[in-house]
């Protein structure tokens, strides 16, 4: 996959999509000094390059009752990995997964109203998936942080890389 480099302008219309993605084109427009086309334009061109892969609305789990985070660590057997990622979808408190390095070979993170919900998942949900050889629970007490690539640093970064 290429490195789709962006400019001072493209940093400024990502800056505004990513803190309201719901933000009006042609107030970034007067915010960046060019056209409500031109932002459209920018915009349209970074979705084709990959760098924008659509917007989204946050809910905010604690207001549904989900009032528990935890990440479980899962210890695969030798069992069918797509199936397992097909179970793991029909799973609604699974929110992520991800493939990881180490003794395990995902994390998923999930939210649950409370201990007695997180308890049902792992042993009547997450036990039921055949390939499912072990687990390992964190209970996350509080998010500190909760943010999209800083795109500033993260072109940097992109730009050191390249020379």
């Amino acid at each position: 996959m290429s490195v789709y480099h962006i400019d001072d302008t493209d940093k400024k219309i990502l800056k505004f999509l990513v803190k309201n993605a719901r933000m009006p084109y042609l107030e970034i427009a007067r915010e960046c000094g060019v056209s409500g086309a031109a932002i459209h334009q920018r915009v349209k061109k970074m979705e084709n390059n990959g760098v924008i892969t659509g917007s989204r609305l946050l809910v905010k789990p604690s207001t549904l009752g989900l009032n528990v985070c935890a990440y479980i660590a899962v210890s695969l057997s030798n069992g069918d990995l797509d199936s397992t990622i097909e179970a793991l979808k029909m799973i609604p408190e699974v929110v992520e997964c991800h493939f990881i390095t180490g003794e395990f070979g995902m994390l998923l993170k999930i939210y649950c109203s409370d201990h007695n919900h997180l308890m049902d998942v792992i042993c009547n949900k997450l036990t039921s998936i055949p390939s499912i050889r072990k687990t390992e629970t964190w209970l996350s007490l509080n998010q500190a942080i909760d943010r999209q690539i800083w795109v500033d640093n993260y072109t940097d970064v992109a730009k050191k890389k390249k020379k």
